[in-house]
């Protein structure tokens, strides 16, 4: 929606002026000395969402040298102010600002790049007013709720130009990056399956029904909400529970852990650029507060004859041995053998695969061993990230299809390059979700 500028107050810090809480610039920093980064030569940043994962990020960003965290947005008031007196103690100031609006921060002509770790369902509305306001965006995932949210980010980002990163973390992994390259060199031969074993919610216990309360004082739980239905205020639904609330997210299908490893898939199989071509599944979902799937089996099949089969890890582990032990996984099948991957190490078949080692003339991938870095080193040198928003976009629209063709119950055919159902006016209308007013695309 429309942004209206506001006017900032200048704050005086050491007898010199700085402008919207970033720090006036000391002698010494300003030459850079003693390795020191000069304030010119620093990213400045804002983070947007700062609860569990986003105040993760916080305490991360700050352990960088050439970066600045200048403003905290959070609709939660002692969660901001929890997060602005951590940056404060770091560097040493009152600097940092506070806000519960995020479209005043991203106002900021000195913010340079932005975090964003709110709800699921406020990526693709922050996300697009960042890339308006010419900010680089590191952004958890997955980049929205539907196939429409997708798109719409995508297209923001590549109007204006600006660096995107998705918090798909495992891709700067070293192993997962391994895996990757024995695959794309032909290692197990031709690719044939990749099985995937996701985390799931965990309690699978029904919750009872919630009596309706007053918000707390401190959280704006109007704006909490944003584009999504109205909901009376409940304890139970701003806690991490909202993650298995369709409103908001897809559940561990596609977002707690999901489109980490659906990601992956999509990487190793040399379908990044694409989409599925069918999917079709069954899952069994809450009823509850929750109505996302905590049991399920998707299978994706791909134009370059990859099958890719998403399953909750319960199940994953019923199905094939590889999976035992771990609570996240997947197993590359070839021609020629097989890889397991999680974040715990690999396994593969011939077991001197693992030993393998890639040549300069075959094919590599982009080599990140800190994710955020390589966000921050993008930023400067404006190169390519290694989960950058068409990899965001065709990992969310491939869980998308999964959450579409179990509500659905049946199989749901895709084109890839025109990017929408075939033949399907029921799957279609699920593409997009209705935003509450005053928000819209």
């Amino acid at each position: 929606m429309p942004i209206e500028r506001r006017e900032f107050l200048k704050t005086a810090l050491g007898g010199a002026a700085a402008v919207a809480g970033f720090p006036a610039i000391i002698p010494s920093s300003a030459r850079g000395a003693d390795g020191i980064v000069a304030p010119s030569d620093k990213i400045v940043m804002a983070c947007i969402g700062t609860g569990s994962q986003g105040g993760g990020h916080v305490r991360a960003f700050l352990q960088q040298p050439d970066v600045r965290i200048a403003a905290i947005c959070d609709v939660r008031e002692s969660t901001r102010n929890r997060n602005r007196d951590l940056v404060n103690a770091a560097y040493n100031d009152k600097a940092c600002a506070t806000y519960d609006d995020f479209r005043e921060v991203l106002a900021r002509r000195d913010i340079d790049a932005v975090m964003i770790a709110t709800p699921e369902h406020w990526h693709t509305l922050i996300g697009i007013e960042a890339a308006r306001q010419g900010k680089s965006i590191y952004c958890e995932k997955p980049i929205g709720v539907s196939v429409a949210e997708a798109k719409a980010l995508r297209a923001a980002v590549r109007r204006y130009g600006v660096v995107f990163q998705e918090g798909c973390q495992q891709r700067s992994d070293q192993g997962y990056r391994h895996t990757c390259e024995l695959i794309l060199n032909g290692r197990i031969g031709q690719l044939q399956t990749v099985m995937i074993g996701s985390a799931g919610a965990g309690n699978y216990s029904r919750i009872p029904p919630q009596k309706p309360e007053s918000p707390p004082a401190g959280f704006d739980y109007d704006t909490w909400l944003g584009p999504a239905p109205w909901k009376p205020y409940t304890p139970e639904r701003v806690s991490r529970t909202w993650m298995f609330i369709h409103d908001y997210g897809l559940g561990c299908l596609g977002g707690a852990w999901g489109i980490h490893d659906v990601d992956i898939a999509q990487w190793v199989s040399g379908n990044d650029h694409t989409t599925p071509v069918e999917t079709e599944g069954e899952g069994i979902f809450f009823d509850d507060i929750r109505d996302t799937p905590h049991t399920w089996t998707v299978e994706h099949k791909y134009a370059n004859g990859v099958r890719v089969i998403h399953m909750d890890i319960t199940t994953a582990k019923k199905r094939a041995d590889q999976f035992n032990p771990g609570s996240m996984a997947s197993v590359m099948f070839g021609s020629e053998g097989w890889i397991y991957i999680s974040r715990q190490g690999m396994r593969t078949k011939p077991e001197s695969l693992i030993r393998e080692i890639i040549g300069p003339n075959e094919k590599r991938v982009i080599r990140s061993t800190d994710h955020r870095r390589n966000f921050l080193n993008a930023v400067k040198t404006r190169e390519q990230t290694i989960a950058n928003i068409d990899s965001a976009v065709h990992g969310e629209m491939a869980n998308q299809q999964a959450d579409i063709a179990m509500r659905l119950r049946r199989k749901v055919r895709w084109d890839p390059v025109k990017e929408e159902f075939i033949g399907d006016d029921q799957a279609t209308r699920m593409m997009d979700r209705p935003m509450r007013s005053p928000w819209r695309i």
